[in-house]
Protein backbone atom coordinates (compact mmCIF):
# COMPACT_ATOMS: atom_id res chain seq x y z
CA UNK A 1 0.00 0.00 0.00
CA UNK A 2 1.37 3.43 -1.10
CA UNK A 3 1.97 6.23 1.18
CA UNK A 4 -0.59 8.57 -0.33
CA UNK A 5 -3.39 5.31 -0.07
CA UNK A 6 -2.54 5.29 3.27
CA UNK A 7 -2.66 8.76 4.25
CA UNK A 8 -6.21 8.97 2.48
CA UNK A 9 -7.94 5.71 3.90
CA UNK A 10 -6.84 7.79 7.08
CA UNK A 11 -8.69 10.55 6.33
CA UNK A 12 -11.80 8.65 5.40
CA UNK A 13 -11.55 6.76 8.70
CA UNK A 14 -11.20 9.73 10.18
CA UNK A 15 -13.98 11.62 8.97
CA UNK A 16 -16.53 8.57 9.31
CA UNK A 17 -15.84 8.61 13.15
CA UNK A 18 -16.37 12.75 13.38
CA UNK A 19 -20.02 11.47 11.29
CA UNK A 20 -20.57 8.84 13.68
CA UNK A 21 -19.66 11.14 16.81
CA UNK A 22 -21.78 14.19 15.52
CA UNK A 23 -24.44 11.88 15.01
CA UNK A 24 -24.16 10.47 18.46
CA UNK A 25 -24.25 13.66 19.95
CA UNK A 26 -26.94 15.13 18.39
CA UNK A 27 -28.90 11.85 19.29
CA UNK A 28 -31.86 12.33 22.22
CA UNK A 29 -34.64 10.08 23.64
CA UNK A 30 -38.19 10.73 23.34
CA UNK A 31 -40.41 9.20 26.47
CA UNK A 32 -43.42 8.23 25.57
CA UNK A 33 -46.24 7.52 27.95
CA UNK A 34 -49.12 4.25 26.87
CA UNK A 35 -52.60 4.93 28.52
CA UNK A 36 -53.57 1.14 27.99
CA UNK A 37 -50.46 -0.91 28.66
CA UNK A 38 -49.32 1.41 32.09
CA UNK A 39 -46.23 2.02 30.30
CA UNK A 40 -43.69 4.12 29.05
CA UNK A 41 -41.98 3.96 25.98
CA UNK A 42 -38.36 5.10 25.39
CA UNK A 43 -37.10 5.72 21.77
CA UNK A 44 -33.86 6.16 20.62
CA UNK A 45 -34.02 9.23 18.54
CA UNK A 46 -31.29 7.74 15.65
CA UNK A 47 -32.47 4.51 15.35
CA UNK A 48 -36.10 5.64 16.13
CA UNK A 49 -36.56 1.93 17.97
CA UNK A 50 -37.99 1.49 21.31
CA UNK A 51 -34.95 0.62 23.28
CA UNK A 52 -37.19 0.45 26.61
CA UNK A 53 -40.45 -0.18 28.11
CA UNK A 54 -40.62 0.80 31.62
CA UNK A 55 -43.45 -0.02 33.76
CA UNK A 56 -45.00 2.69 35.85
CA UNK A 57 -48.11 2.42 37.34
CA UNK A 58 -52.01 2.41 35.88
CA UNK A 59 -53.04 4.96 33.32
CA UNK A 60 -50.15 7.51 32.46
CA UNK A 61 -50.92 10.31 30.53
CA UNK A 62 -49.52 13.47 31.33
CA UNK A 63 -45.31 13.33 31.15
CA UNK A 64 -42.90 15.92 31.44
CA UNK A 65 -39.14 16.02 31.88
CA UNK A 66 -37.78 18.10 34.65
CA UNK A 67 -35.61 21.52 33.57
CA UNK A 68 -32.52 20.08 34.18
CA UNK A 69 -33.39 17.25 32.27
CA UNK A 70 -32.52 14.68 34.58
CA UNK A 71 -36.30 13.65 35.63
CA UNK A 72 -39.18 12.20 33.76
CA UNK A 73 -42.46 12.82 35.48
CA UNK A 74 -45.51 11.19 34.70
CA UNK A 75 -49.67 11.23 36.00
CA UNK A 76 -50.64 7.48 37.08
CA UNK A 77 -54.33 8.40 36.79
CA UNK A 78 -55.96 5.61 38.26
CA UNK A 79 -52.95 5.22 41.03
CA UNK A 80 -53.28 8.84 41.77
CA UNK A 81 -49.83 9.07 41.81
CA UNK A 82 -47.29 11.18 40.50
CA UNK A 83 -43.98 8.51 38.72
CA UNK A 84 -40.13 9.82 38.85
CA UNK A 85 -38.23 8.19 36.08
CA UNK A 86 -34.18 8.71 35.88
CA UNK A 87 -33.82 10.02 32.55
CA UNK A 88 -30.46 8.37 32.26
CA UNK A 89 -30.90 4.98 33.74
CA UNK A 90 -35.15 4.45 33.04
CA UNK A 91 -35.83 3.59 35.70
CA UNK A 92 -38.87 4.88 38.44
CA UNK A 93 -37.02 5.99 41.33
CA UNK A 94 -39.88 7.46 43.43
CA UNK A 95 -43.91 7.62 43.77
CA UNK A 96 -45.84 10.60 45.30
CA UNK A 97 -49.66 10.18 45.80
CA UNK A 98 -50.93 13.20 43.92
CA UNK A 99 -55.01 13.27 44.55
CA UNK A 100 -57.52 11.64 42.82
CA UNK A 101 -56.87 10.99 38.96
CA UNK A 102 -54.19 12.99 38.13
CA UNK A 103 -54.17 14.18 34.20
CA UNK A 104 -51.46 16.96 33.23
CA UNK A 105 -48.73 17.92 35.14
CA UNK A 106 -46.61 21.20 34.62
CA UNK A 107 -43.16 22.19 36.64
CA UNK A 108 -41.96 25.85 37.85
CA UNK A 109 -38.72 27.13 35.92
CA UNK A 110 -36.59 26.47 38.79
CA UNK A 111 -37.71 22.92 39.03
CA UNK A 112 -38.61 23.18 42.74
CA UNK A 113 -42.78 23.27 42.53
CA UNK A 114 -44.93 20.95 40.80
CA UNK A 115 -48.42 21.72 39.71
CA UNK A 116 -51.24 19.06 39.27
CA UNK A 117 -54.81 18.74 37.41
CA UNK A 118 -56.30 16.48 39.82
CA UNK A 119 -59.41 15.87 37.30
CA UNK A 120 -61.42 13.77 39.59
CA UNK A 121 -61.30 16.85 42.72
CA UNK A 122 -61.60 19.45 40.77
CA UNK A 123 -57.90 20.54 42.27
CA UNK A 124 -54.99 22.30 41.04
CA UNK A 125 -52.69 20.18 43.84
CA UNK A 126 -49.19 22.51 43.94
CA UNK A 127 -46.44 19.88 45.85
CA UNK A 128 -42.92 20.47 46.42
CA UNK A 129 -40.39 18.30 43.71
CA UNK A 130 -37.85 17.47 45.89
CA UNK A 131 -40.65 16.01 48.92
CA UNK A 132 -43.39 15.46 47.20
CA UNK A 133 -45.43 17.04 50.05
CA UNK A 134 -48.75 18.97 49.22
CA UNK A 135 -48.19 22.74 49.49
CA UNK A 136 -52.03 23.99 48.30
CA UNK A 137 -54.82 22.75 46.82
CA UNK A 138 -56.59 25.33 44.33
CA UNK A 139 -60.41 24.45 43.89
CA UNK A 140 -61.26 25.38 40.52
CA UNK A 141 -63.53 24.36 37.92
CA UNK A 142 -65.11 20.51 37.47
CA UNK A 143 -62.75 18.09 35.65
CA UNK A 144 -59.11 19.50 35.36
CA UNK A 145 -56.89 18.93 32.71
CA UNK A 146 -54.63 21.43 31.05
CA UNK A 147 -51.87 23.05 33.16
CA UNK A 148 -49.78 25.68 31.63
CA UNK A 149 -46.86 27.69 34.19
CA UNK A 150 -45.39 31.50 32.52
CA UNK A 151 -42.01 31.30 31.40
CA UNK A 152 -41.41 33.53 34.66
CA UNK A 153 -43.07 31.14 37.01
CA UNK A 154 -45.42 33.56 38.41
CA UNK A 155 -48.20 32.54 36.63
CA UNK A 156 -50.30 28.96 36.41
CA UNK A 157 -52.85 28.49 33.73
CA UNK A 158 -55.78 25.25 34.44
CA UNK A 159 -57.86 24.76 32.02
CA UNK A 160 -61.17 22.54 33.31
CA UNK A 161 -63.00 20.67 31.00
CA UNK A 162 -66.74 20.39 32.03
CA UNK A 163 -66.98 24.15 33.60
CA UNK A 164 -65.34 25.11 29.88
CA UNK A 165 -62.99 27.89 31.73
CA UNK A 166 -59.29 28.71 31.73
CA UNK A 167 -57.99 29.46 35.32
CA UNK A 168 -55.30 32.05 35.76
CA UNK A 169 -53.38 30.91 39.07
CA UNK A 170 -50.69 33.28 41.03
CA UNK A 171 -48.03 31.25 42.26
CA UNK A 172 -46.83 33.20 45.55
CA UNK A 173 -50.59 33.14 46.90
CA UNK A 174 -52.54 30.72 45.18
CA UNK A 175 -55.30 32.87 44.42
CA UNK A 176 -57.25 32.45 41.10
CA UNK A 177 -56.84 35.47 39.70
CA UNK A 178 -59.03 34.97 36.69
CA UNK A 179 -61.74 32.24 35.30
CA UNK A 180 -62.23 32.99 31.80
CA UNK A 181 -64.77 31.41 29.72
CA UNK A 182 -63.57 29.54 26.44
CA UNK A 183 -65.13 26.83 24.22
CA UNK A 184 -66.60 23.36 25.01
CA UNK A 185 -64.14 20.83 26.55
CA UNK A 186 -60.54 22.97 27.31
CA UNK A 187 -57.85 20.53 27.14
CA UNK A 188 -54.91 21.65 27.53
CA UNK A 189 -52.99 25.42 27.78
CA UNK A 190 -49.29 26.52 26.54
CA UNK A 191 -47.74 29.97 26.88
CA UNK A 192 -46.05 31.83 24.08
CA UNK A 193 -42.28 31.88 24.99
CA UNK A 194 -42.59 35.62 25.95
CA UNK A 195 -45.02 34.65 28.25
CA UNK A 196 -47.34 37.82 26.75
CA UNK A 197 -50.66 35.24 25.53
CA UNK A 198 -51.93 31.81 26.58
CA UNK A 199 -53.37 29.23 24.22
CA UNK A 200 -56.04 26.91 24.99
CA UNK A 201 -57.58 24.54 22.87
CA UNK A 202 -60.98 22.92 23.38
CA UNK A 203 -61.71 19.99 22.01
CA UNK A 204 -65.51 19.64 21.42
CA UNK A 205 -65.52 23.29 20.50
CA UNK A 206 -63.37 22.52 17.83
CA UNK A 207 -61.47 25.56 18.27
CA UNK A 208 -57.90 27.70 19.85
CA UNK A 209 -58.56 30.52 22.17
CA UNK A 210 -55.53 33.08 22.50
CA UNK A 211 -55.45 35.26 25.88
CA UNK A 212 -53.69 38.31 26.96
CA UNK A 213 -52.18 36.76 29.41
CA UNK A 214 -52.40 40.42 31.71
CA UNK A 215 -55.69 41.70 30.54
CA UNK A 216 -57.11 38.22 30.37
CA UNK A 217 -58.92 39.11 27.31
CA UNK A 218 -59.29 36.71 24.38
CA UNK A 219 -57.34 38.05 21.53
CA UNK A 220 -58.70 35.70 18.61
CA UNK A 221 -60.34 32.52 18.03
CA UNK A 222 -58.82 30.01 15.86
CA UNK A 223 -61.25 27.59 13.95
CA UNK A 224 -60.20 24.53 11.33
CA UNK A 225 -61.73 22.79 8.31
CA UNK A 226 -60.49 20.41 6.60
CA UNK A 227 -62.00 19.12 3.40
CA UNK A 228 -63.12 15.94 3.62
CA UNK A 229 -63.37 15.96 7.59
CA UNK A 230 -66.66 16.25 9.27
CA UNK A 231 -66.21 19.20 11.53
CA UNK A 232 -67.21 17.65 14.97
CA UNK A 233 -63.92 15.37 14.08
CA UNK A 234 -62.18 18.15 15.03
CA UNK A 235 -61.18 18.12 18.03
CA UNK A 236 -58.32 19.87 19.02
CA UNK A 237 -56.24 18.94 22.24
CA UNK A 238 -51.99 19.44 22.21
CA UNK A 239 -49.80 22.23 21.30
CA UNK A 240 -46.68 22.49 20.50
CA UNK A 241 -44.70 26.14 19.53
CA UNK A 242 -41.83 26.36 17.26
CA UNK A 243 -38.22 27.20 18.40
CA UNK A 244 -38.67 30.67 16.79
CA UNK A 245 -42.27 30.60 18.27
CA UNK A 246 -43.66 31.77 14.18
CA UNK A 247 -45.85 28.29 14.37
CA UNK A 248 -48.09 26.66 16.40
CA UNK A 249 -48.63 22.67 15.76
CA UNK A 250 -52.45 21.98 17.10
CA UNK A 251 -53.26 18.14 17.56
CA UNK A 252 -56.94 17.70 16.17
CA UNK A 253 -57.50 14.77 17.64
CA UNK A 254 -60.18 12.40 15.87
CA UNK A 255 -59.34 14.54 12.28
CA UNK A 256 -56.08 12.00 12.53
CA UNK A 257 -53.89 15.76 11.53
CA UNK A 258 -52.11 18.27 12.96
CA UNK A 259 -53.02 21.95 11.99
CA UNK A 260 -50.10 24.76 11.67
CA UNK A 261 -51.03 27.92 12.64
CA UNK A 262 -49.29 31.20 11.76
CA UNK A 263 -48.56 32.60 15.13
CA UNK A 264 -48.53 36.30 14.05
CA UNK A 265 -52.29 36.17 12.38
CA UNK A 266 -53.80 33.07 13.84
CA UNK A 267 -54.01 31.99 10.25
CA UNK A 268 -53.99 27.94 9.48
CA UNK A 269 -51.12 27.23 6.88
CA UNK A 270 -51.23 23.21 6.35
CA UNK A 271 -52.91 20.19 8.02
CA UNK A 272 -50.17 17.48 8.47
CA UNK A 273 -51.90 14.21 8.35
CA UNK A 274 -50.07 11.59 10.80
CA UNK A 275 -51.32 8.74 13.23
CA UNK A 276 -55.39 8.13 14.38
CA UNK A 277 -56.33 10.62 16.81
CA UNK A 278 -53.23 12.43 17.83
CA UNK A 279 -53.08 13.55 21.62
CA UNK A 280 -49.88 15.35 22.21
CA UNK A 281 -46.16 16.73 20.23
CA UNK A 282 -43.08 17.30 20.90
CA UNK A 283 -39.94 18.83 19.54
CA UNK A 284 -36.74 17.99 19.03
CA UNK A 285 -34.37 19.82 20.94
CA UNK A 286 -32.66 21.58 17.77
CA UNK A 287 -36.54 21.94 16.33
CA UNK A 288 -36.61 20.49 13.11
CA UNK A 289 -38.39 17.15 13.61
CA UNK A 290 -41.76 17.01 16.00
CA UNK A 291 -43.26 14.11 16.83
CA UNK A 292 -46.90 13.06 17.38
CA UNK A 293 -48.42 10.45 19.87
CA UNK A 294 -51.32 9.00 17.93
CA UNK A 295 -53.35 7.26 20.29
CA UNK A 296 -55.25 4.79 17.95
CA UNK A 297 -53.10 4.00 15.96
CA UNK A 298 -50.23 3.04 19.06
CA UNK A 299 -47.20 4.79 17.33
CA UNK A 300 -45.57 8.30 16.66
CA UNK A 301 -45.35 10.18 13.68
CA UNK A 302 -42.13 11.50 13.05
CA UNK A 303 -42.80 15.19 10.92
CA UNK A 304 -40.14 17.33 9.75
CA UNK A 305 -40.77 20.99 10.38
CA UNK A 306 -39.54 22.28 7.85
CA UNK A 307 -41.47 20.56 4.71
CA UNK A 308 -44.44 19.66 7.39
CA UNK A 309 -44.13 16.30 5.90
CA UNK A 310 -44.53 13.62 8.19
CA UNK A 311 -41.56 11.22 7.29
CA UNK A 312 -42.14 7.74 9.53
CA UNK A 313 -44.24 5.77 11.99
CA UNK A 314 -42.62 4.49 14.73
CA UNK A 315 -44.72 1.66 16.99
CA UNK A 316 -44.77 2.29 20.68
CA UNK A 317 -47.29 0.58 23.14
CA UNK A 318 -51.10 0.66 23.63
CA UNK A 319 -52.67 4.41 22.94
CA UNK A 320 -50.21 6.10 23.20
CA UNK A 321 -50.85 9.95 24.86
CA UNK A 322 -48.32 12.43 25.80
CA UNK A 323 -44.10 12.71 25.13
CA UNK A 324 -41.24 14.44 26.54
CA UNK A 325 -37.69 14.43 25.15
CA UNK A 326 -34.39 14.15 27.00
CA UNK A 327 -31.83 16.17 24.73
Amino acid sequence: MTKLRKILLFGVAVLLFSIAAAAEANAYVIFVSNEKDDTVSVVDSASLKVVKTIAVGHRPRGIIITPDHKTIVVCLGDDGQIAMIDANTFQVTRKFDSGSDPELLNISPDGKILYVANEDDSLVTIMDFKTGNTIEEVPIGVEPEGMAVSPDGRIVVATSESTSMAHFIDTKTYKVLANILVDSRPRYAEFTADGSKVWVTSEVGGTVSVIDAKTYKILNVIHFAIPGVRPELISPVGITFTKDGKRAFISLGKANRLAVVDTSNYNVIDYVLVGQRPWHTALSPDGSTLYSANGETNDITVVDVASLRPTKSVPVGRLPWGLAIRP
